[in-house]
């Protein structure tokens, strides 16, 4: 497992609410249904830069299925086949209370990753935002320890979000 980079976004989310503390700024927040956000928080020229306070950074990280999508705190994502691109999650009810939905205004890749595709939001049941990854909603399996992906294939409509080892900046 890949700690480096996993540490580097803690540390630097922890620097963040620091600053936010100490009289730091955050954006204007976008009232829309819906929004869409680059991956972002790459290294550029050695300097990396911090996701905004209230972000949720996703991260490349190697599991049992390979390079997956997961949360800082290890949670592997999933996608749902029910859902459509762009559409309200399918995953609502009782769904949602096995399959958690990923929620966050301000969706952002983990500096130590890169070439991921676009994540964004969009709204969930109770007005709630929900990450997406390429337009289709994530959602967590509930009870789930960290790095397992012992959700991907239920029901034959639940999988994990493959990556490679070239999404890592720094392996």
């Amino acid at each position: 497992m890949r700690k480096s980079g996993f540490a580097a976004a803690a540390g630097l989310g922890s620097l963040a609410l620091l600053l936010t503390a100490c009289g730091g700024s955050s954006g204007s927040s976008n009232p829309a249904t819906t929004s869409t956000a680059q991956p972002g928080g790459q290294a550029t020229s050695g300097v990396i830069s911090m996701p905004p306070p209230g972000s949720t950074v996703l991260h490349v990280q190697n599991s049992s299925l390979g390079y997956v999508l997961a949360l800082t705190n290890g949670q592997v994502v999933y996608m749902y086949d029910k859902d459509s691109k762009g559409g309200a999650p399918a995953c609502t009810g009782s769904c949602a209370s096995i399959w958690l939905p990923v929620k966050g205004g301000h969706p952002v890749v983990s500096p130590a990753d890169t070439g991921l595709g676009t994540l964004g939001t969009v709204a969930a049941a109770g007005g709630a935002k929900q990450v997406t990854y390429n337009g289709m909603p994530l959602y967590t399996y509930k009870g789930a320890v960290a790095m397992a992906t012992t959700g991907n294939g239920v029901g034959g409509m639940w999988h994990v979000v493959k990556l490679s080892k070239s999404n890592i900046a720094n392996p």
